[in-house]
């Protein structure tokens, strides 16, 4: 698992030891990085179900101006900190342990958005769902931000789409889908 390109490009990021993370693929992080364009500079980010820090990293190697990840795993969020450590991006970023729920209730309450969010949580366990049900009452996206979930191509999400959200693109890669939302206009 590496930095694709920017500030880190071809930075080797510290992969975990164990299955309980599961890091974006390559491929998959490359797509979704051309997707979203020139829209990542200058952009405070998201990341959700943070994991290794991946696509944080890639976002801030990219031009983000800020990065926020939420885990609820200290093993998780110790391979994000060495991570944000290895690429030397300790001033633009900040780690937060706590419930994905909870963090997005907490950010809100704290009068952060955000122009990306990206959600990437275990495969086919209702998470997606969950959060956003959750940013219906904590409406944590910038105008014009983006939210891009992960997910399984069995993990069905339009029905859980929120009032005022729309999907406005999808791809899929293999078993892995990304949906990408947005305010409605």
């Amino acid at each position: 698992m590496r930095i694709i390109t920017g500030k880190a490009r071809g930075l080797h990021l510290n992969v975990p030891k164990n299955y309980d993370v599961r890091p974006t693929a390559d491929r998959v992080k490359e797509s979704l990085f051309n997707i979203i364009g020139a829209k990542i500079v200058g952009s405070a980010v998201l990341d959700l179900f943070a994991g290794s820090g991946n696509l944080g990293l890639e976002s801030w190697s990219r031009g983000a101006r800020f990065v926020q990840f939420v885990d609820n795993s200290r093993t998780s969020l110790k391979l994000t900190d060495s991570n944000i450590v290895k690429c030397r991006a300790e001033a633009d970023c900040k780690v937060l342990k706590c419930d994905a729920e909870a963090a997005v209730e907490l950010l809100y309450k704290q009068g952060q958005r955000f122009e990306l969010v990206f959600v990437d949580p275990p495969y086919n366990k209702g998470w997606i769902q969950k959060i956003l049900a959750k940013l219906i009452k904590c409406p944590l996206l910038a105008d014009n931000g983006w939210l891009i979930a992960e997910h399984s191509m069995h993990d069905e999400i339009v029905g859980a789409v929120p009032e005022g959200y729309e999907i406005f693109r999808s791809q899929q890669y293999g078993e892995t889908v990304l949906s990408f939302l947005r305010k409605s206009a």
